[in-house]
């Protein structure tokens, strides 16, 4: 379907949804509120004044904007909160790759932008993704993460030590202390963690990227399956902010598709 005549279909599906809400007397929606795990960098973390900052935050509060309501951010421990999704402790949960796991229980709107897996290690390690490079290796990856879930079901079952830690930079420190020998990452966030830094110079991506529906290839909303009109309205809303120019001008300074920092 073409960018038009989506934005078409979002016209009819807004004028419906107002018809709706008017004949049931219902108020339009006022608040989105958006579960979030701010301990991700670039993605979503908090500055040191304590505001939350990063992409997925500029693009919850530009989908707010474009449907006219007010973003409420919750923060949780855990971003794969899906029983506080059902309890409507929130509406939404920002930032999440839709797995066939996860697609269990809820359900996802478009994707707001590619994701790419990628193994880090010294440049020296000669490793590769594969399993009769990491047998007997240890590889980190962050706890309740798709590349944990994917670490644990394809490669720790044939001999690679798969090591889960809380945070990325616990799990940074670790790699450069040799105490693990790699770790399975995505790679906007890996950069600006290690790649991009003084630590990171011996450091770089070791053979391709790594495809596995376990893993996914995008980030999306998460909702509850049965609010099909909030993820039609987050859909229309990341179309209009694409067709707008908003959605470029916010994703560039991101490099989602940069290579790299060179040494």
């Amino acid at each position: 379907m073409s960018p038009v005549a989506l934005i078409h279909i979002c016209v009819v599906f807004t004028l419906l949804l107002s018809a709706n809400a008017l004949a049931a007397n219902d108020p339009p929606r006022r608040e989105i509120r958006f579960a979030v795990a701010a301990q991700f960098p670039p993605f979503q973390s908090r500055d040191p004044q304590g505001q939350l900052v990063g992409l997925n935050i500029e693009l919850g509060n530009a989908l707010c904007v474009q449907l006219n309501a007010r973003c409420t951010w919750v923060d949780q421990v855990l971003a794969e909160d899906f029983t506080s999704l059902e309890a409507r402790k929130f509406d939404a949960i920002m930032g999440m790759a839709p797995t066939p796991q996860r697609q269990r229980w809820v359900s996802f709107t478009d994707n707001l932008y590619p994701f790419t897996t990628r193994l880090v290690a010294r440049r020296t390690s000669d490793l590769l993704p594969r399993v009769a490079s990491l047998k007997g290796k240890r590889v980190g990856v962050l706890l309740g993460s798709n590349r944990e879930a994917f670490a644990l079901s394809a490669w720790a079952p044939r001999g690679v030590i798969v090591k889960s830690f809380w945070l990325n930079n616990e799990l940074v420190s670790s790699l450069v202390a040799g105490e693990i020998d790699a770790t399975l990452q995505g790679t906007v966030e890996i950069r600006e963690a290690l790649l991009d830094t003084e630590d990171g110079h011996d450091f770089d991506f070791v053979g391709p990227a790594i495809s596995s529906a376990l893993l996914g290839d995008g980030v999306a909303i998460a909702v509850r399956k049965p609010d099909t009109a909030l993820r039609s309205e987050l859909n229309c809303a990341i179309e209009q902010l694409k067709q707008n120019g908003e959605y470029q001008r916010i994703i560039q300074p991101y490099r989602l598709d940069a290579a790299p920092a060179e040494s």
